[in-house]
């Protein structure tokens, strides 16, 4: 990722296909964690002196232990379909349009460091563009990650992710698909901005340093920080995306952050933050670890 206003000394398809390449291999080594985040987020609180009602779910390798223990170490990957699809239409977008919006923004004959908050204003718009193209996507992994271990004879709501796309549109219709959209948007800009906006300032930064280069330990600082400011800032929005798309039963964004706060509490908008973070940090690291080796491997592929 350019950390100064110079253009990409790659192609357009080779940044896009970079980018959808970079997000789903990071999908794939981190949606166990985030079916635990799904899990943890769902769970409703428990009501005083019921039993029943304890929380199955206890922290994120309590979670992933139950998840695990109850319906296979498969059950981990579930969603994992959709997932894919979400990060080659979303992720190739937000990441790979980022540099080209970030320029048109700043003008083609901007030289020197790009003010972050043209950053922040470049990443809003791509991850606001990206997740309404992908939101179909997002919707049917959450339903698949939030689907637990079922009573005998109980069937599942969906066979796969090709299931779930026709059977949502079958039974409610094609804008259902689109379900959630409006804190999906809010959440995945948001998030978007503190993750590319924060990586592109902090590598930025660390390259003023006397004996930083670009290479992967500054990369790995990078995703870091990306990971840290992306959780704190988009997890009350997370949350509410998760309940509203698992959960048909909120009318409204308003309403699930209204009936959230009234019956579980402020601290609901943090609820599994720490998977959260552990999900969100190392799908950063791994995401731009990857992205900034295949960047270079398409600029050796297109300069040869």
């Amino acid at each position: 990722m350019v950390a100064d206003g110079k253009k990409s000394d790659i192609s357009l398809a080779g940044t896009l296909g970079s980018s959808a390449f970079a997000a789903c291999f990071a999908e794939i080594c981190t949606i166990p964690l985030d079916t635990a985040k799904v899990r943890l987020q769902l769970q409703k609180k428990a009501v005083a002196g019921d039993a029943l009602s304890l929380p199955k779910y206890r922290g994120m390798l309590g979670t992933v232990a139950t998840i695990a223990r109850e319906e296979g170490v498969a059950a981990l990957w579930k969603g994992i379909v959709p997932g894919l699809h979400r990060q080659c239409l979303f992720g190739g977008l937000r990441i790979g349009m980022y540099e080209p919006v970030k320029n048109l923004y700043v003008g083609e004959n901007f030289v020197g460091d790009v003010p972050l908050t043209k950053k922040i204003l470049a990443a809003l718009t791509t991850g606001a563009l990206g997740i309404t193209v992908a939101n179909p996507t997002d919707l049917v992994k959450v339903r698949l990650q939030a689907e637990g271990k079922l009573p005998p004879g109980v069937p599942r709501r969906y066979t796969g992710a090709m299931n779930a796309y026709s059977t949502i549109v079958r039974k409610e219709g094609l804008a259902a698909l689109w379900t959630g959209l409006g804190p999906n948007v809010a959440r995945n800009a948001i998030i978007n901005a503190a993750e590319l906006a924060s990586y592109d300032q902090v590598k930025q930064s660390i390259l003023k340093i006397p004996g930083f280069t670009d290479n992967v330990v500054t990369h790995l600082f990078a995703g870091l920080g990306a990971g840290f400011f992306a959780v704190c800032i988009g997890s009350p929005v997370d949350v509410v995306k998760s309940r509203m798309m698992g959960d048909s039963a909120y009318k409204s964004t308003l309403d699930c952050f209204v009936k959230t706060l009234k019956n579980d509490g402020p601290l609901a908008f943090y609820k599994g933050f720490i998977p959260n973070f552990g999900r969100l940090g190392s799908w950063n690291v791994i995401m731009f670890l990857t992205l900034e080796q295949a960047k270079k491997f398409v600029k050796n592929m297109e300069s040869s």
